[in-house]
């Protein structure tokens, strides 16, 4: 097991990694949408979906490997009712179209309104 850091995704807000290479496939834990420069979060449901796929594509980018590589993510929306904003921007990133599962949760971490997390394989 390999472990993945980079400078270029937030660092880890709790005990466990950014992501993981196993066996040939890349596990990345889930992305909230903090900017690693600034530590800020941008306003909006688009803007905060572009910087979690921006942080996705860091780690990604980690293990040598590009989203075309991601075949699933499961991404989590503090509401449904941004569900197109998000998969508008999602669909820029996620080329490969990967299997995906995508729910509403109560709260996500510094009142976030999105986290996406991605298996790619290498």
């Amino acid at each position: 097991m390999k472990v993945l850091e980079t400078k270029n995704a937030p660092g880890a807000i709790g005990p466990y990694s950014q992501g993981f290479e196993v066996n040939g496939f890349v596990y990345t834990s889930g992305q909230i949408p903090v900017d690693p420069a600034t530590g800020e979060v941008p306003m909006g449901i688009s803007a905060q979906a572009e910087q979690s796929c921006k942080n996705v594509g860091a780690i990604l980018e980690a293990a040598s490997i590009g989203f075309e590589k991601v075949f699933k993510t499961t991404c989590f929306l503090a509401d449904m009712g941004d569900f197109a904003a998000f998969n508008e921007v999602y669909a820029k990133y996620f080329i490969s179209k990967p299997a995906r599962s995508c729910v509403a949760v109560k709260a996500l971490p510094k009142g976030v309104l999105c986290e996406i997390e991605a298996i790619a394989v290498k």
